[in-house]
Order: structure tokens, then C-alpha cells, then sequence
């Protein structure tokens, strides 16, 4: 790989990050006090001034954003206005829970939309093409939050068999697994469909049915990597997306992740754990599309000869 190409990559990988959180960070301050969210109703302008100044708030806003950026990269996201505890504390108890949801959502939408997709573009304008990729829209177009809804009311206040929110045991994770992974399973199955139609159309699949290979291994062996690479950008760019994508599902089922974290700190105004948990948003979308170029531009030379500039 060039090396123009990678530092490029990571150059601008970085810029993206700085902005994101540099815009996260002004606006947070310039909405409202949040002296009058964290404090109670009834208290004092001397004791909101204390607040103010126990937390810097009082100090100029190019102070303050030189100051967070001092402490972030010595390790330090500072401490939530509520509880005191450290941010990176608060986050690292929420995180686990947010990774298995999503790892377990991306893993089965996975399994099965790819399988699906395959299958679809197989039979294409069948009546199962037609039953896939139908699921596959309406699993696309429905909303995270009015799924979560119909089967919370259709499971739990209905058939009484799962619980509704929670995470005391495995039954806890099944609807928000099963309404995380259906937008996943349809994205999936849909982006594999489309590149194996594609894919299928090559000569090089044509001359590997005209030497008499079996149908699985001109499909698996020659189709399918082919059609890979558009398929790792899509996975691992939902990868990146794993905190943000749950904020919802975590809030209609009350599952204790980071996503969760982030409405109720963004409620009262906690800008410390809102920072914290914007940044590992920052982090983890940034850093996955980075690979995801990256991890291209190994797999398709033309990729990086073209950015190589050669």
C-alpha cells in the first residue's frame, strides 16, 4: 500500500474527529447553563457562581476547549456533574452492554442476510427473491422505535412472555436483539443481493461454468469473495456505528448501555459524559471507516493506485 494513501486516510480520519467533537463541545456551551439542570430549583446565583467555578465553567470558552483537550490526551475526560464519578468509569460500566447487543445483532443479521441475499439474487424475480427482499424493505423502512414499540406490545403486554425492559437475564436481550438485528439483516441482505447480481454477470463466472465447476463452487468460490468488498464496507461501517445506532433501541427497552447514558446526560445536561461518550462515538466511527479504506485498498489494488496517484 502507498504510503500517501494510508497517512491520507489517517490524516483526514483525524481532522473528521477534532471536528465532530470541537462542534459537540461549542454548542454544549453556548444552549444553556447547566447549573440550572444539575442544581436544584430553589438555588441560590452565589451557589450556581460556585458551581460554575468548581467546574471551570467560568473561565472563557477557548480556555475551556484547550483545557478539555489538555486532559483527553493525558487520558483524562473528567467527571460527570452528577454523580462525580469519573467519566471514564461511568462509560466502562455502560459499555459492555451496548458491545453485546450490537455484536450479537450484527452477528445474526449476518448469518442470515447474506445467505438471504445470495439465494435472492439466485432466484431473481422468484417468489422468494420477491419474499426477501420485501422482509428486507420493510425491515429497512420501519423505525427502530415503532418496532421496539409493536413487539413490546405484542410479547410482553400481550403473550406475557418477555419482559420489556432490563437485562437481569438472557430473555432481557431477545426483543431488543430481534429489533436491532432486523435493520441490520435488511440492510444486509438487500447491498448482498445487489452485488451478487453484479458479480454473477462477470466473464470470469461465465468461463468458471464453462469449465463444468458445481454450482456451489463457481457461486462460493468464484461469485461470493467477489462480492465481498462492498459487503465488508457495509459490516464494517455499521460496526462504527454500534453506540450510535443503539441510543434508540436502549432507550424504548431500558437496556443499561452507553446509548442510554447519552439521552439521560444530554437531559440534564451533563456535558462531561456527553463529551466522553461523543468522542468514543468519534473513535469508533472513525476509526472503522479508516480500516474499511484501508482494508480496501488491500483487496483492490486499483483502489490504491488511483489514490496513489499512479
Amino acid at each position: 500500500m502507498h504510503v500517501t494513501y494510508f497517512f491520507g486516510k489517517i490524516f483526514r480520519a483525524f481532522i473528521t474527529m477534532v471536528l465532530v467533537v470541537t462542534f459537540v463541545f461549542i454548542v454544549l456551551r453556548v444552549t444553556g447553563d447547566p447549573s440550572y439542570s444539575i442544581l436544584p430549583s430553589d438555588a441560590t446565583e452565589e451557589e450556581r457562581q460556585e458551581f460554575r467555578e468548581e467546574w471551570g465553567l467560568d473561565r472563557p470558552l477557548i480556555e475551556q476547549y484547550f483545557a478539555y483537550w489538555k486532559n483527553i490526551f493525558k487520558g483524562n475526560m473528567g467527571r460527570s456533574y452528577r454523580d462525580r464519578r469519573p467519566v471514564n468509569v461511568i462509560m466502562a460500566e455502560r459499555l459492555p452492554k451496548t458491545i453485546q447487543l450490537a455484536t450479537l445483532s450484527i452477528f445474526f443479521a449476518v448469518l442470515i442476510s447474506i445467505p438471504l441475499g445470495v439465494k435472492a439474487a439466485l432466484k431473481r424475480n422468484s417468489f422468494i427473491d420477491r419474499l426477501a427482499m420485501g422482509t428486507a424493505v420493510f425491515g429497512f423502512s420501519m423505525p427502530n422505535f415503532f418496532l421496539g414499540i409493536l413487539l413490546i406490545l405484542l410479547f410482553c403486554v400481550g403473550l406475557r412472555i418477555l419482559p420489556s425492559s432490563g437485562s437481569d437475564s438472557w430473555k432481557h436481550i431477545i426483543l431488543p436483539l430481534i429489533t436491532s438485528a432486523i435493520h441490520y439483516l435488511a440492510s444486509y441482505s438487500r447491498f448482498t443481493r445487489s452485488t451478487m447480481l453484479s458479480v454473477l454477470n462477470k466473464p470470469y463466472v461465465r468461463t468458471a461454468k464453462a469449465y463444468g465447476l458445481s454450482k456451489n463452487r463457481v457461486i462460493y468460490g468464484h461469485a461470493l469473495p467477489n462480492a465481498a468488498i462492498p459487503i465488508v464496507t457495509i459490516v464494517g461501517t455499521s460496526i462504527g456505528r454500534i453506540v450510535s445506532g443503539s441510543i434508540v433501541i436502549e432507550t424504548v427497552f431500558a437496556w443499561p448501555g452507553v446509548g442510554r447514558l447519552l439521552v439521560t446526560s444530554v437531559g440534564s445536561r451533563d456535558l462531561a459524559v456527553v463529551q466522553g461518550i461523543v468522542l468514543l462515538l468519534s473513535i469508533t466511527i472513525v476509526f472503522m471507516n479508516l480500516l474499511v479504506d484501508i482494508t480496501y485498498g488491500f483487496l483492490d489494488p486499483r483502489i490504491r493506485i488511483k489514490k496513489g496517484g499512479k
